[in-house]
């Protein structure tokens, strides 16, 4: 993978070509192919003016972008059903499972958790991965009687029966489209759509949600994706400096809309969409809605021997070499080279250590 500003290190190092070639005439000059002292010297002096010291340090290819603190992406629950909207929770509320989302014509419209949506009738005789997930749910809700499993059986049926009477609804022990929202987990209320009174059809959006958990969120470049892997830790810096571990929660792909140009034509963007969980949720009370920076790591060295970038030269045979200052004589010496981050690059080769002296091209 090409290494971070690769392309500028290339563009600075291009020119070492040349400067190797200076080199190498002094060179064969200390070895009885030129002059003097003096005209050793004074070649030395046009492969570099300047120097830098090898230096041992962590060497981490990081990067820092813009990030907003809330409670994560914002979801929609729109309707299955045809009626009136009679009940809805307050905008910063909480619901969780088995509560009521909102109510159409007096009916709860209930909260459950699962990642699979809710898309038919469940009865008996139906099968799948949506009966074993409002099975799991009627389990953590307190009914029993049935088998978790993927089958919809008659004993299924008469726990949907006893919850219905519970939430005061029809004893159908059927559950018709539209009764369900799923959701991952506990949801907060961000907005309404919709005011209570007011007529809904089927696929009218009725309020947002979020989590409940406060997250911090951004979005980057489709070049950048190679920051965004799910799991890996990240740094969070807060509106007060203060400093606090994130790990990456979900990485998603979203088209954004674009704004009209100059022709007058919107369009659309792929972004990475990120999203950072945090453990220690009170680092982030005092904060609703705010921004704050996230440092990514993509790889760390410890302990390597480093130089700037510009102290590589291009050698003429492929590769890279540093020029050694060792007292008044200087050489070439070939290098591998290592991670690039910071203007810095990992190194190692015969005769590098920890405070050599390198030039550094004029």
């Amino acid at each position: 993978m090409t290494p971070p500003h690769r392309r500028t290190r290339l563009g600075a190092v291009a020119g070492g070509v040349a400067l190797l070639l200076v080199a190498v005439a002094g060179v064969a000059a200390a070895i009885g192919f030129g002059g003097g002292a003096e005209d050793d010297a004074a070649e030395a002096d046009k492969v570099s003016s300047a120097s830098a010291t090898v230096t041992k340090q962590t060497l981490a290819d990081a990067e820092t972008v813009d990030g907003e603190l809330g409670y994560g992406p914002s979801r929609t629950a729109a309707s299955r059903l045809s009626g009136t909207i009679t009940a809805l929770p307050d905008a910063g509320a909480t619901v969780r499972r088995g509560k009521a989302l909102y109510t159409v014509d007096g009916d709860p419209v209930v909260l459950l958790y699962g990642k699979v949506p809710a898309y038919r009738t469940l009865q008996p005789g139906v099968e799948g991965a949506d009966v074993a997930q409002l099975e799991r749910n009627l389990k953590a809700l307190g009914y029993t009687g049935f088998t978790v499993d993927d089958e919809y059986t008659w004993a299924t049926a008469d726990a949907v029966q006893a919850w219905q009477d519970d939430l005061g609804v029809a004893e159908t022990g059927r559950v018709e489209l539209g009764q369900i929202v799923y959701a991952d987990s506990a949801v907060r209320v961000e907005g309404h759509q919709l005011d209570v009174g007011a007529a809904v059809q089927p696929g009218q959006a009725v309020l947002t949600y979020t989590g409940t958990d406060r997250l911090v969120t951004t979005e980057l470049d489709v070049d950048d994706q190679r920051l965004a892997k799910r799991g890996e830790s990240v740094e969070i810096t807060l509106p007060d400096n203060k400093r606090v571990e994130g790990k990456i929660s979900t990485v998603e792909t979203v088209v954004k809309s674009t704004s009209a140009g100059t022709s007058g034509d919107s369009g659309t963007e792929t972004k990475i969409e990120v999203v950072v969980s945090v453990e220690d949720q009170k680092a982030l009370a005092d904060f609703d809605r705010a921004s704050a920076e996230l440092t990514f790591t993509v790889s760390e060295r410890p302990d390597v021997l480093t130089v700037p970038v510009a102290a590589l030269l291009a050698l003429a045979e492929g590769g890279y070499g540093l020029e050694i200052v060792e007292g008044g004589s200087r050489r070439i010496v070939a290098v591998t080279t290592g991670l690039f981050a910071n203007g810095r690059v990992e190194v190692t080769g015969d005769g590098i250590t920890e405070g050599t002296t390198v030039g550094m091209p004029r």
